[in-house]
């Protein structure tokens, strides 16, 4: 039987949540570009338009093919019924391949469903640990990389971390897609955002938080770390507010409404104490183009995000992380990234003292050099042989 040319080659890509959708776009386009067939599937497992639909417009994203329409739910449920809805989409398509990314709920349903039926598993962002088993992506993460038959890591870290547990085979460092969709949509984020503007802030005279991850989310007492922290702030704060943290600062009672009748940011003001948090910026979740703007402008970065510590990092931005480990430890050892937790005084410490390594930026890359996308299809192609 003659060999499949890579072109003819059928990929199921999964994704389901903000980080996923940065990742696919670069992949999808150099997909289409070897004249493969994508069968894009949106779990659902962010729904709302702020943290799904307007990537696809910005971005470029042709619409999905299928959206499972999941919602949000526990961490069981969830990738229970993702599991259950793509078991019957995977048994129609019968693709070559099945491309996850990262590490979320999507990423593990997505590689169990094909695993159980024999197909093969692509993971885009293959070895990253952070070591911590708290953290339920780690747990994802790691199933998945043990599932996959192809393993797409960004670094030589990522690789290592993969030989440590044993995955040798199929184990390529191809660099990382978000550096390539970075290099993208940076000049168009110039062109079309108007998000500085709009929020009516200068460069380089604001903080950027942004917080959303289960661990600090679901402690008050560590939201309200975070806070008593940047109270100490004389500088504006910018706070795009996830929907998950906007429900947590609210059973907390940290946050005040002029009106309660009013709901999301609006009319929202954070409340701690007798600590002043007049120049913490409630705003909206905000798109790619809005974000990158945002983040290439500030002076300094505080984040939970994963994402955000390496988009810091390549736009020269010094990147305080909220967290006592990283998957991306690269940042942190070339100087561009610490690691507070959400200790007050570590955050204040950080805020007074951290800056940027002398001389240098961002500029050089840590995760390989562009066109990542095109090395994981080719590999895609090159295994269908």
């Amino acid at each position: 039987m003659a060999a499949k040319r890579p072109e003819a080659m059928k990929v199921l890509t999964v994704v389901g949540a903000r980080p996923q959708f940065i990742k696919a776009a670069p992949v999808s386009r150099a997909l289409r570009a070897m004249g493969s067939r994508e069968v894009l599937v949106h779990t659902g497992q962010h729904y709302d338009r702020e943290m799904s639909e307007i990537f696809f417009e910005e971005m470029g994203i042709r619409e999905p093919d299928i959206n499972l329409e999941v919602g949000s739910g526990s961490h069981g449920w969830q990738t229970g019924q993702i599991m259950v809805r793509l078991e019957k989409v995977l048994r129609a398509e019968k693709p070559d391949w099945v491309l996850v990314y990262g590490d979320t709920n999507s990423t593990l349903a997505g590689a169990l469903v094909a695993a159980k039926l024999l197909m093969r598993v692509a993971h885009v962002e293959a070895g990253l640990r952070s070591f911590n088993r708290a953290m339920p992506e780690e747990i994802n993460r790691i199933v998945a990389d043990h599932l996959s038959s192809l393993l797409l890591c960004p670094s030589r870290v990522a690789v290592n971390n993969l030989a440590a547990e044993g995955i040798t085979e199929g184990v390529h460092q191809v660099g990382d897609v978000m550096y390539d969709a970075l290099l993208e949509f940076r000049e168009v984020a110039l062109r079309r955002s108007t998000i500085l503007q709009k929020i009516e802030v200068e460069p380089k005279e604001y903080l950027l938080l942004t917080v959303h991850r289960a661990e600090n989310t679901c402690d008050p007492e560590r939201l309200k770390k975070i806070l008593a922290a940047l109270a100490e702030s004389s500088c504006p704060v910018i706070f795009p507010v996830h929907p998950r943290t906007m429900k947590a600062l609210l059973s907390a009672g940290f946050i005040e409404r002029s009106n309660q009748s009013e709901e999301g940011v609006t009319g929202a003001r954070l409340v701690l104490d007798n600590l002043s948090l007049n120049h913490i910026r409630l705003i909206e979740p905000v798109g790619y183009l809005d974000m990158l703007m945002l983040a290439q402008h500030a002076r300094m970065i505080l984040t939970d995000s994963g994402g955000l510590q390496k988009e810091a990092y390549w736009l020269s931005v010094p990147c305080v992380t909220l967290r006592e480990e990283t998957e991306w430890v690269e940042t942190v050892e070339a100087g561009w990234n610490i690691l507070t937790g959400t200790d007050t005084e570590r955050i204040l410490d950080a805020l007074r003292s951290f800056k940027a390594p002398a001389g240098e930026d961002g500029a050089r890359n840590l995760y390989g050099e562009p066109q990542a996308a095109e090395r994981c299809v080719k590999l895609l192609g090159d295994l269908m042989r």
